[in-house]
């Protein structure tokens, strides 16, 4: 996998590979290594600190978008606008919408979608609109070797969950009760996975042809028992699930 590419700007330089979590127990591991090297760079853009350095080898950006559509697309656009990046990863935690997705498991996206946009009877409920479209593809190639690495992490690991692909659904809103989740579940049944930002993640980068992928673990069953699961999940998988993948997909490169 090759992150390189060439601007008018910087003809000779590669293309950094920008890896974003939402919360910061999400890519704790990856930013403790990133921190403790002295080579790394840290600026400040728009109230987030961007680490610029290397990762397994790897020219990376890594930076936390922090939580929610918005937050997630301006963080996007700085990365491209800002620090030239050729690709990028988006790594959390989600609930799990579909069934036989469960606690523990890996999702990872082939498409994206905002359940929450809704511009009807202007445009079809969905459709992001002047686009024409609903859903985002996330690039095949990224998206391939994402779930190769989360196959072997979990084969390595010995872990009984288990890796999905498919549609991963964003919204403002923290999906947390059994009917917020059962209405969705009757509007996108394809729906694997719910989360707050790879949607906007997803159509920022739509918009300046720039490759993404994105993995979730699933932290609850976004229904009654959320926020419940959820505190626990992420302190204590979430950041080894992130760090254990994103660097076997790193080495893939």
């Amino acid at each position: 996998m090759n992150f390189e590419g060439t601007t008018m700007m910087q003809a000779s330089q590669p293309k950094r590979l920008a890896i974003v979590g939402a919360l910061p127990d999400e890519v704790a591991g990856l930013m403790a290594e990133m921190g403790s090297d002295p080579a790394t760079q840290t600026e400040e853009l728009g109230g987030r600190r961007y680490h610029v350095g290397t990762l397994e080898g790897r020219a990376c950006v890594l930076t936390l978008a922090r939580v929610g559509k918005v937050a997630a697309a301006t963080t996007t656009a700085a990365l491209i606008h800002r620090f030239d990046v050729g690709a990028i990863l988006f790594t959390g935690v989600a609930g799990g919408a579909g069934r036989g997705v469960n606690i523990g498991d890996i999702v990872v996206a082939r498409q994206t979608l905002q359940h929450d946009l809704d511009a009807s009877p202007i445009f079809p409920r969905f459709e992001v609109p002047l686009t024409g479209l609903s859903r985002h593809e996330a690039d095949a190639g990224l998206t391939d070797r994402l779930a190769a690495a989360a196959r072997a992490f979990l084969a390595e690991e010995g872990r009984p969950a288990r890796l999905h692909e498919g549609l991963i659904i964003s919204g403002d809103r923290f999906v947390s009760t059994g009917a917020e989740v059962g209405r969705l579940r009757a509007d996108l049944p394809e729906a694997l996975a719910i989360e707050m930002e790879g949607a906007a993640v997803a159509q920022v980068c739509h918009d300046y042809t720039i490759p993404f992928a994105i993995m979730r673990t699933i932290s609850d069953r976004a229904d009654d028992s959320a926020h419940v699961d959820f505190p626990a999940f992420l302190r204590d998988v979430a950041s080894r699930y992130c760090d254990g993948v994103v660097r076997r997909f790193l080495r893939q490169a």
